[in-house]
This record gives C-alpha cells, sequence and structure tokens, in this order.
C-alpha cells in the first residue's frame, strides 16, 4: 500500500524499523522465556510468573528516569551502555536458575535483567513523533504492526529454540537481539541528529498529569493487565490440554491476529476524534476476551484468539498517536517510556495474577476472566468525565490501495 511505502521511503526509516524490531524481540521472549524455565525448574506456575512480573516491574519503574534523561541529553548514551549490560545480566540470570538458586536470588536477578532492558521502544517512538505530520499515523501504525509482529516472532522462536534446544538459549538469542537493536538505534542517522529541546525543568510527575495522559496511562495499564493475563493462561490452557507444545504457537496465532489488524487500520485512518478510535479498539480487544474461558479446544482458542487479536494493534496504533499529541517535543521520549512502563509493569502484574489464579481454585479460566474484565475497566476509564486533551478530529485521508 502506497502509504506504507511513503513511510519506508523516509530516510532511515527502514533502519529504525528492523532495528526496532530486532530490539523488541527481546519484550516478547523474555518472558516466555523465563516462564517456561522458571516453571520447568521450579514446577510452580505461580513462581515464573512471579518471576516474570519482577522483571516487568523493573522495567517499568526504571524506564521514565532513563526517558527523562535521554529527553535532556540524548537516548544515544542510554542505549549504548544497556547495550553492553542487557545481554551479561540475562546470562546471569540462566545460571541463577538453572543451578536452583534459592527463589529470592531468581527475583533479584530478574529485576536485574528488567532494570537493564534497552530503551528502544520509547526512542522509536520519540523519532516517529518527529517526522512530517502528514505520515507520522501511518509510522505509528507500521510501528504497531512491527510490535505485534514481534509478539508473533517472538514466542515462535522461543516454543522452537525451547522444544530443539532450551529457555536458556532462548534467552541468550534474545541478549544478541537486545545488542543488535539497540546499536543500531543508537547509531541511526536520526539518532546522531537528534537535539534536546530546551525546556524548564519539569516536576517528577509532570509528564504524567498533562491533560489527558492520566485517562490514557490508565486505561492503558487494564489493558496491559489484561494481555499479562492471557498471555501466562494460554500456555497453562496447552498443558491443561495435553498439548503444552504449541503454548507459543496459539501466542503467535493472536498476535498474527493484530497484525493483519494493524496493517488493515494503517491505511484508513478514520475522521473520528483519537480519543473516540481509542475506546472503539479498548472495545474491540474486550469483545476479543470474554468468550475465551468458556473454550476447552485449542483449536477454538485459536481462532478465537486470531479474530479477537485483530483489535489489538488498532488500539496500539491510536494509543500512539494520542500520547505523540499531548507529550510537548521536550518530553516525548518520557511520554512514551511511561507507555512502555505501562506496558512492562501492568502485563507482568497481569501475569502473576493470571498464575495466582491458575494454582489456585479458578483455574486457566479464572486467568482468562480476569483478562476480559481488565479489558472491560479500560472501556469503562475512557468513559470517566475529566479534562482532556485538547486534539482535533483524526485527518481524514483518501485511502490508496497497492
Amino acid at each position: 500500500m502506497r502509504s506504507y511505502l511513503a513511510v519506508w521511503q523516509l530516510p532511515s526509516a527502514p533502519v529504525l524499523l528492523l532495528s526496532a524490531f530486532a530490539g523488541r524481540l527481546p519484550s516478547a521472549m523474555v518472558p516466555l522465556a523465563l516462564l517456561l524455565m522458571v516453571q520447568e525448574q521450579t514446577g510452580s506456575y505461580a513462581i515464573a510468573g512471579g518471576i516474570s512480573a519482577t522483571f516487568g516491574i523493573a522495567t517499568a519503574m526504571v524506564a521514565p528516569v532513563l526517558g527523562r534523561l535521554a529527553d535532556r541529553r540524548s537516548p544515544r548514551p542510554v542505549l549504548l551502555l544497556q547495550a553492553l549490560a542487557y545481554p551479561l545480566l540475562l546470562t546471569t540470570v540462566a545460571v541463577v536458575v538453572l543451578r536452583d538458586a534459592p527463589v529470592p536470588a531468581m527475583f533479584a536477578a530478574a529485576a536485574a535483567v528488567g532494570m537493564s532492558t534497552p530503551l528502544v521502544s520509547g526512542t522509536v517512538r520519540a523519532l516517529w513523533s518527529r517526522v512530517a505530520p502528514e505520515v507520522r499515523p501511518t509510522a505509528y501504525a507500521l510501528d504497531a504492526t512491527l510490535t505485534e509482529l514481534v509478539f508473533v516472532a517472538g514466542p515462535t522462536l522461543v516454543a522452537t529454540l525451547t522444544f530443539l534446544l532450551s529457555p536458556a538459549v532462548a534467552l541468550a538469542v534474545a541478549g544478541v537481539l537486545g545488542i543488535a537493536g539497540a546499536l543500531g538505534v543508537a547509531t541511526s542517522a536520526p539518532m546522531r541528529a537528534w537535539r534536546p529541546v530546551a525546556a524548564p525543568r519539569r516536576r517528577l510527575l509532570a509528564t504524567v498529569t498533562l491533560p489527558g495522559m492520566p485517562r490514557v496511562l490508565l486505561s492503558g495499564t487494564a489493558l496491559m493487565l489484561a494481555v499479562g493475563g492471557l498471555e501466562v493462561a494460554v500456555p497453562a490452557f496447552a498443558d491443561a490440554a495435553g498439548t503444552p507444545g504449541i503454548s507459543g504457537l496459539l501466542l503467535a496465532v493472536w498476535a498474527l491476529g493484530s497484525t493483519f489488524g494493524g496493517l488493515w487500520f494503517g491505511a484508513r485512518v478514520l475522521s473520528a476524534s483519537l480519543p473516540r478510535q481509542y475506546r472503539w479498539g479498548l472495545l474491540g480487544v474486550t469483545i476479543g476476551l470474554a468468550p475465551l474461558a468458556a473454550v476447552s479446544s485449542p483449536w477454538v482458542l485459536g481462532a478465537l484468539l486470531f479474530l479477537g487479536g485483530t483489535a489489538i494493534a488498532p488500539t496500539l496504533t491510536v494509543q500512539s498517536s494520542l500520547v505523540g499529541s499531548i507529550a510537548p517535543a521536550s518530553a516525548v521520549t518520557e511520554a512514551f517510556t511511561w507507555l512502555s512502563t505501562v506496558a512492562f509493569g501492568a502485563s507482568a502484574i497481569g501475569a502473576a495474577v493470571g498464575g495466582a489464579l491458575i494454582e489456585g481454585r479458578w483455574g486457566v479460566a479464572g486467568a482468562l476472566v480476569m483478562a476480559t474484565v481488565a479489558a472491560a475497566v479500560a472501556v469503562a476509564v475512557t468513559l470517566v468525565p475529566g479534562r482532556g486533551p485538547s486534539l482535533p478530529a483524526a485527518p481524514r485521508r483518501d485511502v490508496v490501495h497497492a
């Protein structure tokens, strides 16, 4: 489609897109690989989910601090330092888990890895916010769609490497990809041309309290709680159905549906306001999750995951457009890292809660119901009256098919 070609032809766009893809793959690989490796060593989904949650929460806590530093100086030195630390700490967590170290040591190692996670996602979205306004919505859509491809390739790669070798090998591959992605973004021409925007010192939570931002972050938190619950429920579902090997495939099918939805949406920006589009997207996610708890067949689950997944990438695309419109130029990286914080932290908590429900009396169905309720809460947050951002209606564009 011509709109996507226009983005691809932007200077350094291929480098950014491919580096972002590689740099984000660990975010889809590490939580699942940790979950499988810890569950295999300890026999507990609750412990495995908790350790995966610790990884995500640690990432979430550190990302906004690094985002603010990146806005003030440059993201480049932050990415270079993380490219060095991340693979070393992934190796550490693998050694700790495989040598049956005490559970607190596993939690500590997972937290250290989380804090070193490269700031690829927030940086790339900040760079897209600087492109021409007429191609920016499509750039966000392409970015969101490629992010969903990450969640096709990541779980599939983890499942394949785990089946052929071990989860530890999957962690090692994630480390290599993390280095490649961080270095690719850090050495790209747009990154070298980055110049911080002068601005007075802001309060610690000034970016979070911008008009419209709390609603985006709260609804995004509820959405990612749902995603985290689903991500831990699917492997448990496959295990209970006697087909543990297809857990990665089921998650990949879900993300593949999201990819198709994102590609369709990216060429068809609507004239409705961004907040309204966002609400519709969240409602679509909720509807897609609602029937999953009643399913008993892995094949039916896969079909429903594909259909429900078509709402994910469009929702994330509009979410990025909202944040890009709300944030001032001097705080755009920090704003997007808050979005990443929500994604990592809330999905990790969702995984932990889902794991606890699976281990308890509610089982897999309880985790799936929790995911549906969380998505419904996201919709409800967008309906709460309050001060919103002053945004124009999304521009209407003629659709040109390839």
